[in-house]
């Protein structure tokens, strides 16, 4: 639809269901020359739309697509000599392609309940099958990227029509993963 907020590329003509088994690949920066290429062994999770300030988008996009997989499982294998952190002091360490701006790889090092995963872009896969995104976060934040608050309720409605629940935080599943941390951490609870 003219005028329709553009969500994601890979979403805006309907999600895609991926494969429950997928068994990982290569992501791929967009450079034609001396791409920067990640191994990602085994599946992935947790695969959404962000719409944080923070997340590498397509041009024109109002989200991004991103989920987590274990830190171990990331390797870099082709001209990581291209690859700057774009924020040092950010929860989330993005590891960006210097030339074309994606982001390939974000660890979680500090002390977090998602410490020791990783942040990925799955539609940066070349190969085809990942699990496709099941919510949308921090919705409200595109309105902080320049998208108008009027059409707020345009974009929740587009992403309930796609399947991908909105919220304006994460997931009720990853919100109790949190305050479960955090209350273990504080001593409140102790056992999960």
């Amino acid at each position: 639809m003219p005028g329709q907020v553009s969500i994601h590329p890979a979403l805006d003509g309907g999600v895609k269901a991926g494969q429950a088994n997928f068994g990982g690949g290569t992501l791929v920066c967009a450079c034609a020359d001396r791409p920067v290429k990640v191994a990602i062994k085994g599946n992935i999770a947790h695969n959404h739309a962000c719409g944080c300030t923070k997340c590498w988008k397509p041009k024109g996009a109002a989200f991004s697509v991103v989920a987590v997989t274990p830190h171990e499982n990331v390797t870099v294998l082709e001209n990581g000599d291209k690859l700057k952190i774009i924020d040092p002091d950010a929860m989330i360490r993005r590891h960006a392609c210097k030339e074309c701006g994606v982001h390939m790889y974000g660890p979680v090092e500090r002390d977090h309940a998602f410490k020791g995963l990783d942040f990925i872009h799955p539609e940066r896969f070349q190969e085809s099958g990942w699990p496709e995104p099941t919510f949308a976060a921090f919705v409200s934040s595109i309105i902080e990227s320049g998208t108008p608050p009027s059409a707020m309720a345009g974009v929740r409605g587009r992403l309930n029509e796609l399947g991908v629940t909105p919220y304006d935080c994460l997931n009720p599943t990853l919100m109790d993963v949190i305050a479960t941390w955090v209350a273990k951490k504080a001593g409140t609870l102790k056992e999960a």
